[in-house]
């Protein structure tokens, strides 16, 4: 068993083009001291079990979650289920033009999870609908990675003060 000692909150990401990337250090920014910026091929289910909450960031690619994403919830849904229940958690969705499927499909995991949504979705679609545009690396826009800070930073002040 490994010695894994988790902050309050665990931002769980994946980018293939850059925008998530971008928008989940934004909100490990936010979250200071009490925030880990941990990429999805990375996460454990000690790390998930450990933190006192959560931030799910990803790209929709062809209307779905990431795959890599989807790989982390596959991997860590079972060794945490029934463990984790109540825990606040909050979403950052990079989309080509919509977001929604990726949104709806993090939080049909969160609800069988039992996690508790405390902040309102925040999807960026960043206008991506050619081969070429899909695959080049992405800008998200000042104002969007204000959001994120903010929602990384709301989260670890909430699980500070005992708000979630």
């Amino acid at each position: 068993m490994s010695s894994y000692t988790a902050p309050s909150l665990l931002i769980i990401w994946h980018s293939r083009t850059g925008a998530s990337a971008a928008m989940a250090r934004a909100a490990a920014e936010g979250a200071g001291a009490a925030g880990l910026l941990v990429p999805a091929a990375d996460a454990l289910p000690e790390m998930l079990l450990a933190a006192d909450g959560y931030i799910f960031c990803c790209p929709e690619n062809l209307a779905s979650m990431s795959g890599l994403m989807k790989e982390m919830f596959d991997r860590t849904y079972y060794p945490v289920l029934g463990r984790i229940e109540g825990r606040p958690y909050a979403t950052l969705i990079a989309a080509g033009s919509d977001g929604e499927g990726a949104q709806r499909q993090i939080d049909r995991i969160a609800t069988g999870w039992r996690l508790r949504r405390v902040a309102e979705p925040l999807i960026v679609n960043l206008d991506a609908q050619t081969p070429e545009a899909i695959a080049a690396p992405k800008q998200v826009p000042d104002e969007v990675l204000k959001q994120c800070y903010e929602v990384g930073e709301a989260l670890a002040e909430g699980l500070r003060l005992g708000v979630f």
